[in-house]
């Protein structure tokens, strides 16, 4: 089950089925099966709190992942600030929504198994990103 929910903020992310669809069909090109993730629409503050609590970063962030995966069995949380993704928008100049799809398959790779901490594995999620981005629907 992908479910869309918010804590702080009111936001309804357009299109959900599509989305949830989307998502669905992801996860299954990369021979895994779809379980629970969550993805959490937030603040700032709230994920810059959870930022520091649980990663020890200070610093302003557009998307956390929470792993719960079991195996094949792709499963998380998926926390993500939409004021930060409105203003990576203005910065990287592309629509507010291709940039929220971006960080939400960004997220979903992550559950995946699929990291961003080296330069190699960074050039691998963000092809892996254009990939997805560019077969939504």
């Amino acid at each position: 089950m992908i479910t869309f929910n918010t804590d702080d903020i009111r936001f309804s992310l357009p299109a959900r089925r599509k989305v949830r669809n989307w998502m669905k069909q992801s996860i299954e090109n990369e021979m895994k099966l779809p379980g629970s993730v969550n993805f959490i629409f937030v603040s700032d503050e709230v994920l810059l709190k959870m930022n520091v609590q649980y990663l020890s970063h200070d610093s302003m962030t557009d998307v956390i992942t929470f792993d719960y995966t079991e195996g094949s069995l792709i499963s998380g949380d998926i926390f993500i600030s939409i004021p930060r993704v409105r203003e990576n928008a203005v910065t990287f100049a592309v629509p507010f929504i291709d940039e929220l799809h971006r960080v939400m398959i960004h997220g979903v790779l992550h559950l995946m198994g699929y990291k961003d901490k080296t330069k190699s594995a960074k050039a691998i999620m963000s092809e892996k990103e254009n990939f997805y981005l560019l077969n939504r629907w």
